[in-house]
């Protein structure tokens, strides 16, 4: 089942001699519980390529569509709703509420939608995150790892049609990112969740489903085997 699809998508900044072509053409698309990395240089296109994709920002050109539903086609408060309900995200930065703990951190997107928290999928999701201890913590008495862990938990209460994560290691040691991989992953198969994760990290990518490169605002399908394609 086709969860987005990308249709030429363009990006410009500027005019004239200060133009830049952030996208170039970009077309593909993800299928439900699939795990894709992005990779590519600083300034390749990479984060502009998942805002556009998750109505961060709106492309020069070109369509999304999420679950069918074209984002672009929508009024900008249509696309806020759609995009808290449907669109998990994850930043490097974790950008978790100081004042609230990890459960409250977690429920919060449900909060701001006037929704009621399922206690069950709660649990269930400290639970695979390993959080159940520290449910009562605020995130500045929690590691990195941990509050990315949070983080990961908050984008996926909400049941999103899928998840975009932008370097979400990148604050993260060795092996505080292997793990936050494996949780990804392991949530990727769990809830057959689609998830689309921006890294540097070509180890960390050997593990993704597919593979896409970003350079100069050109997209590249290099499939399941990274390594293989590079070399």
């Amino acid at each position: 089942m086709e969860i987005l699809r990308a249709e030429n998508l363009g990006k410009i900044y500027g005019k004239g001699e200060a133009k830049v072509e952030a996208l170039k053409k970009v077309s593909f698309s993800l299928e439900r519980g699939e795990f894709t990395v992005v990779t590519g240089e600083s300034g390749s296109g990479k984060s502009t390529l998942l805002n556009c994709l998750g109505a961060l920002d709106a492309p020069t050109s070109g369509k999304v569509y999420v679950d069918g539903q074209d984002l672009f086609a929508m009024r900008e408060e249509e696309r806020t709703i759609f995009r808290r309900r449907h669109i998990g995200f994850i930043f490097q930065a974790f950008q978790l509420v100081p004042e609230l703990d990890v459960e409250q951190n977690i429920v919060f997107p449900l909060l701001l939608d006037y929704r009621k928290p399922d206690t069950e999928a709660l649990e269930e999701i400290l639970e695979v995150l390993g959080l159940k201890d520290r449910r009562r913590h605020l995130p500045g008495q929690l590691s990195g790892g941990q509050q990315q862990r949070v983080a990961i938990g908050r984008a996926l209460i909400t049941k999103p049609k899928m998840v975009l994560a932008d370097e979400p290691t990148g604050n993260l040691d060795s092996k505080n990112s292997q793990d936050v991989m494996e949780l990804l992953m392991r949530a990727s198969r769990h809830y057959q969740q689609t998830i689309l994760m921006i890294t540097h990290n070509m180890n960390l990518a050997a593990s993704a489903d597919r593979v896409l490169r970003v350079a100069d605002g050109i997209l590249t399908d290099l499939g399941g085997k990274a390594d293989e394609k590079l070399s």
